[in-house]
């Protein structure tokens, strides 16, 4: 059963990539890069908007109120992400990008497991966790220099 979700990560991380060089495009025709996030966000909140006000419940204010302040930042960390992206794919490549997205995800990943951060069940530390990390930054060192 854990596997659906291992394929179902393999098919969102594949979207990366594809997501970045589509939005490095529509920066190419838009001439700004954060005019070109904000046009990849508006259609995906339209998709999102379609999706879930056909299919899903609608939550009540009082479900949306008991998210405590900082659950609403996700959005900004996704617009800095989009928009940041953008300019690293034009400067680095899509396998470069990838390979130092991958580095700082796993990085920050490591300490919000081990500290029980953001609503993460705890996940402490261990030698093969960070060797595992090490290795995906040792990664990322060489696909940058090669």
């Amino acid at each position: 059963m854990k596997w659906i979700f291992v394929l179902l990560a393999l098919a969102a991380g594949a979207t990366m990539p594809v997501q970045a060089g589509l939005n490095l495009r529509l920066k190419q025709a838009l001439g700004d890069p954060v005019f070109a996030a904000l046009v990849s966000f508006a259609v995906g909140t339209a998709a999102l908007a379609v999706y879930a006000f056909t299919m899903r419940p609608v939550p009540t204010m009082a479900m949306a109120s008991s998210a405590p302040w900082w659950a609403w930042t996700g959005g900004f960390c996704g617009a800095f992400f989009v928009a940041v992206i953008i300019v690293l794919a034009a400067q680095l490549g899509a396998t470069t990008t990838m390979a130092w997205l991958l580095a700082g995800q796993f990085l920050v990943a490591l300490l919000l497991d081990h500290f029980g951060l953001i609503s993460f069940d705890v996940h402490t530390l261990s030698w093969p966790r960070i060797l595992g990390v090490v290795l995906v930054v040792i990664g990322a060192m060489l696909v940058n220099k090669y």
